[in-house]
């Protein structure tokens, strides 16, 4: 055969049967009292509250900056494109199975998906930093978790695989009469895949996420019997 001639070949392989990408916002982290005492590892001298301890150490708090990272368990930092064991990403399994959806898609035609329900968790770890870039603070590991329910092509047999494609974090430390407190905030993009494992006979191309269906029928909606309009009602 040629060299420039092409031959078809059969492959065993995973075949991807949907895929989406979403951007997630994980509820809002807020650490205060015994909570906040107990987050930061640091040596501070004398007792009492967090935000005391840093006023009795001469640590303005206005002067910091509040930086927050992905972690594994131990707090150590980590890429969620590389690292993910430090992750968790697992399909929540529903009584019954995944329950059928209907849906319209936007050319008018109907079509059944399934609804999967996905969890997501990870630690996340938040530090104080000074004028001079020292660290002051750091917390231990926080731990976050978010559900996320998709509607995919989800056939039985088909086996969830996820990970994160790109993650930031956002902290501030809140010390007034009326607050103390530490709240995290993170965006996050989850990639999400339906895969089996098949055999293809096959030509290819590269392919891409398709846009999300967020919108989809989960309450029944009533239906009319079908009217006799030969008979009734009758024009005259």
């Amino acid at each position: 055969m040629s060299h420039k001639g092409k031959e078809t070949v059969c492959i065993r392989t995973k075949k991807v049967y949907d895929w989406v990408t979403r951007q997630v916002d994980v509820p809002l982290i807020s650490l205060n009292n015994s909570e906040l005492d107990e987050a930061f590892v640091c040596k501070l001298n004398g007792t009492g509250n967090f935000c005391d301890l840093l006023e009795e150490n001469d640590i303005d708090v206005d002067t910091l900056t509040v930086n927050c990272y992905l972690s594994d368990a131990q707090g150590n930092r980590i890429d969620p494109k590389v690292d993910h064991k430090a992750l968790l990403c697992q399909e929540i399994k529903q009584p019954g199975g995944r329950h059928d959806v209907d849906v319209t898609l936007p050319n008018g035609d109907e079509i059944t998906l399934q609804k999967v329900k996905v969890l997501v968790k990870g630690h996340v770890v938040a530090e104080l930093v000074d004028a001079v870039g020292n660290v002051v603070c750091r917390t231990c590991p926080i731990q976050w978790a978010t559900a996320q329910t998709f509607i995919l092509c989800a056939p039985e047999g088909t086996k969830l695989n996820c990970h994160i494609s790109f993650f930031e974090c956002d902290a501030s430390l809140i010390c007034t009469p009326e607050f103390n407190q530490l709240d995290i905030s993170i965006v996050l993009c989850l990639e999400v895949q339906m895969e089996a494992n098949v055999k293809l006979e096959i030509e290819a191309r590269v392919c891409r996420p398709r846009e999300e269906i967020l919108e989809a029928v989960l309450c029944p909606v009533e239906k009319f019997p079908p009217q006799c309009p030969e008979i009734f009602p009758r024009t005259h």
